[in-house]
């Protein structure tokens, strides 16, 4: 993805992964997009405390991104209003996962998103490999 090259001198910011982050959103297939509803992404260096407790993470590396909220599938039209639906992208996990390998920061963050994104949905590893694949060859 073109905009690695922003990255070469600076690691990139938390402004930068979520300039990433809407650019990949906007990549979506608009049937997916629209789907979405009211779905917030955040931005933040780590997880907090709770989510390493609660995932039992032996680290804040081992995760990448989360959905926090009532997925799609679990939903019901008489539901009283909830909270908004939130995806986090975690920041430095990201990083290191970049710094690791050889795959794009773009890429990893289409990644994320798409995952996480398909947790809302209660999508299968096989459909979000399949909406992946398709922002991908744009």
């Amino acid at each position: 993805m073109a905009t690695d090259t922003l990255f070469e001198l600076t690691a990139p910011s938390l402004d930068d992964i979520e300039t990433l982050a809407n650019e990949t959103f906007e990549r979506l297939p608009k049937r997916f997009r629209d789907r979405c509803g009211h779905i917030l992404f955040r931005i933040e260096d780590f997880p907090d405390e709770d989510v390493v407790e609660e995932m039992e993470l032996e680290t804040p590396y081992d995760i990448l991104g989360l959905f926090q909220g009532t997925g799609l599938t679990e939903q019901q039209e008489s539901d009283p209003p909830r909270e908004p639906n939130i995806v986090f992208l975690y920041r430095r996990p990201i990083l290191d996962e970049w710094s690791d390998s050889e795959i794009a920061l773009g890429d990893i963050v289409t990644h994320v998103l798409i995952h996480e994104i398909g947790h809302h949905f209660g999508f299968s590893d096989a459909d979000m490999e399949r909406i992946e694949a398709e922002v991908m060859d744009d």
